[in-house]
Parts: structure tokens; C-alpha cells; sequence
């Protein structure tokens, strides 16, 4: 979605900011050099095999609870986004041989920061890492770091589908939109191959809930045994792909006193006050403490991986190795009820042909999405708002999330199963008739399915299953909206607050001029960029 705005505006920009000829032999000089380099002689590496991974220290500790559950993966829930965020340190920590870290979008905040030097502290421990991370969900002002990490002997780092002009990276659409538009969306981070927390968040402080800005509601799982081992194989496949560069081949180096820097920088952060929830959820519950301690109530249960051929990002998967081919596989169809929740819900032609379809064979489909008061990205309404007329008719339930502020929460409080607050959805995950979920990054939208390159787990699991279906019908009245037809076939919003049901007639909470950008984005041929 960011790169089909970035990309939709990019000369317009250079040519407003610097007028035609200085655009135009910027645009010409950016084109004869961009060319990527040569991915001859990487380095080969490749995850712990079973007897390695047995011998950490995280191995041992969860081998006797593997034993106990032959062929089975623990899997322990992560809504709540300072839990998540501790959850991510203590793996970091607990880390004794290898680190494999994949995301889509990595920042340059106080979360951000912090996490980095976590691992820069790992690996001066002696613990292998190998950092991937797509070129395009990181800002520029991290390049200095990425390089100095990379220089460190324990650390690698490479860029997947990189650009070769760092500022502005949107002239990478210029030069090559059918490679630069296809993404990375995967988020996993592996420790020691044995255990693993992959799910729907970024590092970023929108995603952990340390900003005063859009906070996303997110869900992520933490797994051991099998399910843990499948996402460090699948993390090979990505690391030696075709479009995976290391980034000394596009940085230029940088000293060691830039990892000096970043220490610094996460002392500092450390003692602001700002961070304050974040050094108690340190101090806290340590969820990978007690799962070496064997006192984590870990749900276990069968899991599949799924993922898109890595080969997807430069145009050369085939249908078969994709995740929405995967997915049908794994998950089957619905018998009673889907519930389906994602943030950028485009479901096109074939989505809504294939959810319509379930409804007329009498399952029961409820979908929670964003309202357009909430979205990050208008642009993906407006491939979602053509198709809610259709889905309604056919008898799909649609929840569209109001914008929330975060609100703090009391400690004996249960989370929802998407977070305990924020204002802007970004959970990716279904629930097939209680006793099947699907946690990842993938968006139920055109750009997952035939763009990006995703991945998830789908758990089999009727007592995770009923507990997220529960929370999520308990939390439907109090955070979004109910979608529906008057006798005249138009639509109106039910809000619900305490006992009073307000009805509006137009998408809540917005301007005239806001809906109407929307409906002309509706009307343009962009649907399988979204």
C-alpha cells in the first residue's frame, strides 16, 4: 500500500520541487545507475539442525513438554503490545547459538532501537545473527546502523528487492516498478530454531503501543517445538533467495563507532521517561523465562507453516507455492462460521465470489475490518468500500473498527484477542468453525495474495479457536461498527455505546471532501495494487 502512494506521486514531487529540466536529468541519472550488484560468493548459512537446536539451553528446556506432546508446537498468544514487545527482548536474550530476524517494516524509534541493540548485544555474546529486512520498510536515517551491525563478525544483514538510490527510495519505481513493487511482508523472529514469535506486528513504536500517534491493535503468537523449526527452514529459503543482497553490497561502510552510537542512543532512550512502560514490561512477566522454567501455559496443538515461494518477489513463483493456494489447502472450507479479520480487507472480485459463496451454502462469515476513520491507508478502503453493497446482500456480517484511543489498562484486566487498546486495526487472522486459526501477516487484499511475499502459521487448535472467537464477539459492540442495509439497499453504521444505539448514514467520523477522495480512488483501475 505505501508503494503504490509513494510511487503514485514520486515525479510529481521532484518535478514540483525542482521544475522540469533539473527533474528530468535527476530522473536520467537515476536511471543509468541503479543497477544492482552481483550476488556471487554470499556467504552460506543455514539454521541449527534438530541435534544443534536440542543442545541450546532453549532446547533443553522445552524438550521434556516435546517429548510429553510428540509432533505438536506450544503456542502461547501475544495481544497485549507491551507483552509482545518483551516477549521480543527475552527471546533476543534467551538466544544461545543463532538468531534469524525477517521483517517488513523495521523503524527508527525507541522500540526500534532498543531491539537493535539487544542484538547487537547477542551477538558480542557470540551468538550468530542473521538480520533480513525489506528495503523499503526501512527509513534511510537506519542505513548507518544496518552497516555497522553488518560489520560486527557475529551479525549479517541483508535487504530484500534493495534500492540502489537510498534518498529518495521512490525513485526505485521509476527505474524498476515490476521488481521494487513487490515486498517483503513477512515478520518472524527465531531463536536457536527452537522457538519462535511470528503474527501480524512490525518494530515500530506504533505497533507496540509507545506512541501518541495511530496505535494498531496486533496480534502475534509465540511457538515452540516443530512449528519453530518450520519458520527457521522457510527463513533459509528467504535468506538465500535471488532477492536477498547483503547490505554491504548497497551501503557504504561505516565505522565501528556507529554501534557505540546506537548503545548510546538506547541508554538514553532507556532513562527517558517516555519509555517508562517499557522498562516494567521488562521488569514484568517474563514470558520466555517461564517457558524455560516450564510454567508457561503453552496450547499445544498441530500446526502447519505456510509461506510464499521467496521467488515470488522477483515474478517467479507459481500459483501453487503461494500462500492463497496454501491456505485453501491447510484450512479447507468452512462447514459454520469464518471469522475473518484483517486490516486492509480488499477481497476483489474472486474474495468476494468466494465469500458470498459461503454464505449462500448457510456458513456464517463475519468480517472485522477497518472503518475509514481508522485506516492508515485510504486507498485501500476504496477497494473495499465498492464491495460492501455485494457482501451484505449475500448475507456477510461486516464490523468496521472505530477509531479507539489507546486507554490504559488495569494488570488483572484479560486483553482482547487483538490488544488491549489501540485505534487502528492491523491483526491478520481467521478462525474456521472453532477449531482452526490462522495467525500471520497475511492481508485478505490483492497486494498479499499476488504482490508481497507472506507468512503464517495455521493452528489446530478448538480451544485457542473458541478463545479468540469469544473475545472477538464480546468485543465487536464496543469497538466497531456494524455495517448494514436499509429497505432501499443503502448503507448505514450502528454504533453502540453502553445501551444507546446511534445510526449513521454516512461513514462516521469523516468529511465530505475525505469520503469523496475515497470514492474517486474507487473509481480508478489501482484494485490489484491495493
Amino acid at each position: 500500500m505505501q508503494a503504490l502512494k509513494a510511487n503514485s506521486f514520486s515525479f510529481l514531487a521532484i518535478r514540483r520541487s525542482l521544475g522540469w529540466p533539473p527533474a528530468l536529468l535527476l530522473c536520467a541519472s537515476v536511471l543509468s545507475g541503479c543497477a544492482l550488484p552481483s550476488l556471487e560468493h554470499r556467504t552460506e548459512s543455514v539454521a541449527l539442525s534438530p541435534a544443534e537446536a536440542a543442545s541450546t539451553t532453549l532446547g533443553r528446556a522445552v524438550a521434556p513438554e516435546l517429548a510429553t506432546h510428540a509432533g505438536l508446537a506450544g503456542i502461547y498468544p501475544l495481544s497485549d503490545a507491551h507483552m509482545a514487545f518483551a516477549a521480543r527482548m527475552d527471546l533476543i536474550r534467551s538466544a544461545q547459538r543463532t538468531l534469524d530476524i525477517q521483517y517488513y517494516i523495521w523503524r527508527n524509534d525507541l522500540t526500534g532501537t532498543l531491539l537493535l541493540e539487544e542484538i547487537h548485544e547477542a551477538a558480542d555474546r557470540g551468538v550468530r545473527v542473521r538480520l533480513l529486512l525489506d528495503d523499503f520498510g526501512i527509513p534511510s536515517s537506519l542505513d548507518p546502523t544496518l552497516a555497522a551491525l553488518d560489520a560486527h563478525p557475529n551479525i549479517e544483514v541483508r535487504l530484500f528487492n534493495p534500492f540502489m538510490v537510498r534518498r529518495p527510495k521512490v525513485f526505485g519505481f521509476l527505474t524498476d516498478f515490476s521488481r521494487a513493487n513487490r515486498r517483503m511482508h513477512n515478520k518472524s523472529m527465531t531463536a536457536d530454531s527452537t522457538a519462535t514469535i511470528l503474527g501480524g506486528r512490525n518494530i515500530g513504536d506504533e505497533y507496540f503501543d509507545a506512541t501518541d500517534g495511530v496505535v494498531f491493535a496486533d496480534l502475534d503468537v509465540l511457538a515452540v517445538g516443530p512449528a519453530a523449526a518450520d519458520v527457521a527452514r522457510d527463513f533459509d529459503r528467504y535468506w538465500a533467495s535471488a532477492s536477498s543482497y547483503p547490505v554491504d553490497r548497497i551501503l557504504p561502510h561505516v565505522g565501528a563507532d556507529r554501534l557505540d552510537e546506537l548503545e548510546r542512543k538506547a541508554q538514553a532512550i532507556e532513562q527517558d521517561p517516555a519509555a517508562d512502560a517499557y522498562m516494567a514490561a521488562l521488569r514484568g512477566p517474563h514470558i520466555v523465562q517461564q517457558m524455560l522454567d516450564a510454567t508457561l501455559p503453552l496450547d499445544w496443538a498441530k500446526t502447519q507453516m505456510i509461506s510464499d515461494d521467496p521467488a515470488k518477489g522477483l515474478n517467479n513463483a507459481p500459483p501453487e507455492a503461494m500462500i492463497p493456494h496454501q491456505l485453501r489447502e491447510v484450512l479447507g472450507d468452512p462447514e459454520h462460521e469464518i471469522d475473518l479479520v484483517s486490516p486492509y480487507f480488499v477481497p476483489a472480485t474472486s474474495g468476494t465470489q468466494y465469500l458470498t459463496g459461503l454464505a449462500a451454502r448457510g456458513v456464517d462469515v463475519r468480517v472485522l475490518t477497518n472503518a475509514l476513520e481508522a485506516t492508515d491507508v485510504a486507498a485501500v478502503h476504496s477497494g473495499y468500500m465498492k464491495r460492501r453493497v455485494e457482501l451484505l446482500k449475500s448475507g456477510v456480517h461486516l464490523y468496521e473498527l472505530r477509531r479507539v484511543p489507546g486507554t490504559p489498562q488495569k494488570k488483572e484486566q484479560s486483553p482482547g484477542p487483538f490488544g488491549s487498546s489501540g485505534s487502528s486495526l492491523h491483526a491478520k487472522t481467521f478462525v474456521v468453525d472453532e477449531q482452526r486459526v490462522f495467525v500471520g501477516s497475511f492481508n485478505f487484499d490483492p497486494r498479499s495474495a499476488h504482490l508481497n511475499t507472506e507468512l503464517g502459521l495455521v493452528i489446530d487448535s478448538p480451544e485457542l479457536a473458541t478463545q479468540i472467537e469469544t473475545k472477538f464477539l464480546a468485543l465487536l459492540p464496543k469497538v466497531a461498527y456494524v455495517v448494514q442495509l436499509d429497505e432501499k439497499g443503502r448503507l448505514y453504521w450502528i454504533e453502540r455505546n453502553g445501551d444507546e444505539e446511534i445510526r449513521h448514514d454516512k461513514e462516521p467520523n469523516t468529511t465530505w471532501y475525505g469520503r469523496m477522495g475515497v470514492w474517486m480512488l474507487s473509481i480508478l483501475p489501482i484494485e490489484s495494487l491495493l
